[in-house]
């Protein structure tokens, strides 16, 4: 037999799943294609920032947490490399616990597993990018390279994963 559900049990349902942070309250990525991956991959175990939000975030710490050939080809403006495969955590010395820290990768998937080490060593206000530099490139923001000059070039990991870059709003370098 199946149960009538009322209005109100039915509202009250909708607002009870509502509540928790669901897929739909996630930053979402320009490109349907990435979004996908990102929604398959990420375990969303540290809050996630969209593009603009950092954008508009002051007295942050933003980590880049790619390998150095990844960095130095280009990276966010301002960012600290902190490296992936080795993670240095020596870069967090002297930062406040709850000081605003974003972490970010090509995509977020990299960044999401060493923003998680960062919150287990007692950071308070930790967020992966979603999208990361991918996503930032392909909003059209501007990048720095080693020297700190201006580039489009973007490092895209890999021939694979550069499918995830706008060829028309950066040059994918691998």
């Amino acid at each position: 037999m199946i149960k009538q559900i009322t209005a109100t049990s039915f509202l009250a349902l909708i607002l009870i799943q509502g509540s928790a942070q669901t897929p739909n309250a996630r930053p979402r990525s320009q490109s349907a294609k990435l979004d996908k991956t990102l929604r398959a991959m990420l375990h969303f175990s540290v809050p996630t920032i969209s593009v603009d939000s950092l954008k508009k975030m002051n007295d942050r710490i933003l980590l880049d947490a790619r390998e150095q050939k990844e960095f130095d080809v280009s990276h966010i403006p301002s960012a600290q490399y902190c490296g992936y495969d080795h993670f240095d955590p020596s870069v967090l010395a002297g930062i406040p616990k709850d000081k605003r820290i974003v972490v970010y990768c090509s995509i977020g998937v990299r960044s999401e597993k060493i923003a998680k080490k960062i919150k287990a060593m007692g950071y308070s206000q930790v967020a992966n990018l979603y999208g990361g530099q991918f996503e930032w490139g392909n909003s059209g923001n501007g990048a720095v390279d080693k020297t700190g000059s201006k580039t489009r070039k973007v490092h895209a990991y890999n021939r694979l994963w550069s499918i995830f870059l706008d060829g028309d709003k950066v040059e994918k370098i691998w």
